[in-house]
């Protein structure tokens, strides 16, 4: 059994960040514990194009600046190299591989229980893990009937594996519209939200909105809960925008349920599929930066409900009306 004056749980920012920041606060031993093969924590996983929303500039963790034009928005690799660069520096034991099943505390000393049997004791314990490990798949109405396979956006690569498949993206955050923008080209696709898109430039008058948030001092202000009354905001240069409304992509407002063979809108619309070939893929969008809400009320869903004949089509009411990846996905920090 070892010891250690802190264990980390996840070797990801969040668990790098806190490592390197501990021995400010009198943990000398750290220990960081990591299930996955090398530090970096889910970003390996993360779709081929996720980019980050915030720059460079604002995107480096404490004591190591993200290297190269801190202006540019770094791609998922990038980040990647970065936090696995990040974790070579840092003084902290990192053991790899290493998946944690039981965290329990005894007179006030805390155990640790790998699924290799070994156990770790420290006088504190650092959770770093997130929620993208355990993805949730809510229990759409009429899921159970549903005719083709569900996919969450935590298995989403790239646009290739959907080329001529007709494609409802659900959720209204920076990565629902980064994949529903990259599915445009190959597939018909449409967007569907709550809420309206919450478009925000993304650099107003000439600096990254990140910029004027720390100068002004908005980014600390007190503002969380109006902001979650509003729209996800999706910062955009126009970019994404612009690619929405030259694939045609459609905005409708979430699906009520699931059928056999495709989806039905609030107002009735059905949207199907025209053979038996189709194959029809529902998945959350994790990414998307809205929450699952209870099945009544789901957000965050991908349906793909399959290729129909031909070239996909489009429908003629296309509308164009969000820290990790233009602009989309999630920022670093």
């Amino acid at each position: 059994m070892e010891h250690a004056d802190l264990i980390v749980l996840g070797a990801g920012q969040s668990g790098l960040a806190t490592a390197a920041l501990a021995p400010r606060h009198g943990f000398t031993r750290i220990l960081v514990l990591e299930g996955a093969e090398e530090p970096g924590g889910s970003w390996p996983r993360y779709y081929d194009s996720l980019t980050l929303f915030s720059p460079a500039r604002y995107s480096s963790l404490p004591g190591m600046r993200f290297p190269g034009d801190l202006d540019r928005y770094p791609r998922r690799d990038e980040v990647v190299g970065y936090l696995r660069d990040y974790a070579r520096r840092l003084s902290a034991d990192i053991r790899t591989s290493t998946t944690v099943t039981a965290v329990t505390r005894q007179d006030g000393t805390w155990s640790v229980r790998t699924d290799d049997g070994r156990e770790f004791t420290a006088r504190a314990v650092m959770a770093a893990t997130g929620d993208y490990g355990a993805p949730f798949v809510p229990d759409v109405i009429g899921r159970v009937d549903f005719g083709g396979r569900v996919l969450h956006a935590a298995h989403y690569r790239s646009p290739d594996a959907f080329a001529g498949q007709r494609v409802v993206v659900v959720g209204g955050g920076n990565s629902a519209i980064q994949i529903a923008a990259e599915l445009g080209p190959v597939a018909d696709t449409t967007l569907a939200t709550r809420r309206p898109i919450g478009w925000t430039p993304q650099r107003p008058l000439g600096r990254d909105l990140h910029w004027w948030l720390k100068h002004t001092r908005l980014d600390v202000a007190p503002f969380r809960r109006l902001l979650a009354k509003g729209p996800v905001s999706v910062l955009d240069d126009g970019h994404y925008r612009t690619a929405l409304d030259q694939h045609g992509v459609d905005r409708r407002d979430i699906f009520s349920r699931l059928t056999t063979d495709g989806v039905v809108y609030a107002d009735g619309t059905k949207a199907g599929v025209e053979d038996d070939e189709v194959e029809l893929v529902a998945a959350q969008v994790v990414l998307g930066g809205e929450s699952c809400p209870p099945p009544s009320t789901t957000t965050s869903t991908v349906c793909v409900t399959g290729p129909s004949s031909g070239s996909p089509r489009r429908t003629s009411c296309a509308r164009r009306a969000r820290r990790r990846p233009g602009q989309s996905g999630r920022a670093l920090q």
